[in-house]
């Protein structure tokens, strides 16, 4: 494994981060994996080098998170040798103050996550959306006040307009407050429009970005013949929303993959590590032996020929889950 500061910050990450999305309670979301079954793929990415875990409070209605806390316990000796990140924002109560961006529902989640978690603090703590009913103001000093606290470490954001993250920045900025040193969005070879605005001014301001869906929901992972989707988009409908151009990229993925004889979901994400404001993708598995092809992406790097192949065949698609 690899490991990066996350941006311009101090902090370091694994250049390949795990998600815990797919780890929580079959009871409440019939694809999640509980926690026998999520070991032992914990267990092979701490043993390979992962360092880096992102989960949500909304996650399998806070399973996901108290998972997460058992098994990082379990396997790192120390809290300081992982890097734990949560978000807020989605219902986790049937109040009218159970979600958002408040400074009530703020306090209310992030303490409610440090007790799922089972630590005293979050490293990365970001907003899981814009939320257009709370002034910005508002929501920053309260984040503002949980790192002067010491329950968070560093804030991060979460699949916005590009414009709502400046405004928030700036907001932080004139306040005296704390910015956010990363950004989590949907990046991938078949969905690449966050490189119109969002990834420029992350790379500008020294915002890490850390991409989820790295690899389409199984897309761009399989092989000829294989069967397609994960198994949250074979639960719910495949939503990966292809567009035009996107058999063609995953024919060019094939192609350079087979050239090189490795799996195209190694090539997919040794493409999202040669961005230069990438910081360390978020992957998701249901498997252990999911994570041997795709972590030894970080010792593959592409040659301009290979990445302009692969890059060539995309198409503008509709922007996806902006509000």
């Amino acid at each position: 494994m690899r490991y990066q500061r996350l941006g311009a910050s101090g902090l370091m990450v694994s250049r390949i981060g795990l998600g815990m999305m797919s780890f929580g309670d079959p009871a409440v979301l019939a694809w999640s994996l509980p926690e026998e079954a999520a070991e032992p793929i914990v267990r092979r990415a701490v043993e390979a080098g992962v360092t880096f875990f992102d989960t949500a409070d909304m996650y399998s209605d806070g399973a996901s998170e108290r998972l997460t806390g058992r098994l990082l316990g379990r396997f790192f000796a120390r809290r300081d040798d992982y890097v734990l990140a949560t978000k807020v924002y989605y219902p986790t109560g049937d109040g009218p103050n159970g979600r958002g961006l408040s400074r009530k529902h703020i306090m209310a989640a992030v303490d409610a996550s440090l007790r799922r978690l089972g630590t005293d603090h979050i490293d990365l703590y970001q907003i899981h959306r814009w939320d257009h009913g709370t002034p910005v103001e508002e929501t920053m000093s309260a984040l503002d006040d949980l790192v002067r606290g010491g329950k968070v470490r560093y804030l991060g954001a979460s699949l916005m307009r590009a414009w709502q993250f400046a405004k928030a920045q700036h907001t932080a900025q004139l306040g005296g407050w704390t910015r956010f040193v990363s950004m989590q969005t949907r990046y991938n070879l078949v969905y690449r429009e966050e490189e119109r605005e969002m990834i420029p001014i992350c790379g500008d301001q020294g915002v890490g970005v850390l991409p989820y869906s790295p690899l389409a929901r199984g897309l761009l992972a399989r092989s000829p013949g294989a069967p397609g989707g994960t198994t949250r988009s074979r639960a719910e409908g495949d939503r990966s929303r292809t567009g035009d151009g996107d058999a063609e990229i995953v024919d060019a993925l094939r192609a350079v993959a087979a050239t090189r004889d490795v799996p195209p979901a190694r090539v997919a994400l040794a493409w999202l590590l040669g961005k230069p404001a990438v910081s360390a993708p978020i992957i998701g598995a249901t498997r252990a032996d999911q994570l041997d092809d795709v972590l030894r992406a970080v010792d593959l790097e592409l040659t301009a020929a290979e990445t302009a192949a692969i890059e060539a065949p995309y198409r503008p698609h509709e922007p996806y889950g902006y509000s």
